[in-house]
């Protein structure tokens, strides 16, 4: 992990939703138990059985969450984006973390240590009920992964997940894109599938005229006849 030029990690903080409302004593505060990381792409921020020290915030760039197994292959669990946070739930339990963290692109982060946190969470329910919304957030999302893999097919998954990719605004537009955040390797193992398995939906997809691939860039000509196909 390579250094830059400081940052005034207060005032980010003030930026992040988790700490908004919260008086300037307090964000100095959990601003002395804070440190920026800076990963370039394909740096490993931490792996599997590494003990964790507090929770990770991603001011911009792009994280994986995943696991690899004994004979190489790997799991993504989840694709961290800009704002979001991980690591609250391992850092709570004081146990080492499950998986490996990667930047997919070069990253800014903060690292929260737990004992400042330990501390604010004992002077502010609000904060604790903020953290724990959020760990309750991830909790329903990996439920509904669980489902998605048990119940749903490939192309199910698939179109689901593009379908989400859109703004909100668009979720039943005519002749709409989403641009696709990392590699079709990261995104295929996200939704449980194998980079051969999902590029063959996106073909057989895109023979029904549902989409037009054009790299990383998906474009839905009809997103509600799309999702009659789900």
């Amino acid at each position: 992990m390579h250094g830059s030029h400081p940052i005034n990690i207060e005032a980010l903080l003030t930026h992040v939703p988790l700490f908004q409302g919260l008086a300037p004593e307090e964000l100095s505060r959990i601003a002395r138990g804070t440190r920026e990381i800076h990963a370039s792409k394909g740096e490993i921020l931490f792996h599997k059985g590494d003990p964790c020290g507090g929770f990770h915030l991603l001011v911009y760039g792009q994280i994986k969450l995943a696991f690899t197994s004994s004979q190489g292959s790997e799991k993504v669990v989840e694709i961290i984006s800009q704002g979001q946070s991980f690591g609250e739930a391992i850092m709570f339990m004081e146990k080492p973390y499950i998986v490996f963290a990667q930047a997919l692109t070069d990253c800014l982060l903060l690292h929260i240590s737990k004992g400042v946190v330990f501390e604010e969470l004992q002077r502010d329910h609000n904060l604790c009920r903020k953290m724990l919304a959020g760990m309750a957030m991830r909790l329903h999302q990996l439920m509904n992964d669980v489902e998605s893999y048990s119940l749903h097919s490939g192309k199910q998954r698939i179109i689901g997940y593009l379908l989400r990719e859109l703004p909100e605004a668009e979720h039943d537009g005519i002749n709409v894109a989403i641009t696709l955040p990392t590699n079709k390797g990261v995104i295929a193992s996200r939704l449980n599938l194998t980079q051969e398995h999902f590029s063959r939906i996106l073909h057989e997809l895109t023979e029904l005229g549902l989409i037009v691939v054009e790299g990383r860039k998906i474009h839905i000509p009809n997103a509600t006849k799309l999702r009659q196909h789900e």
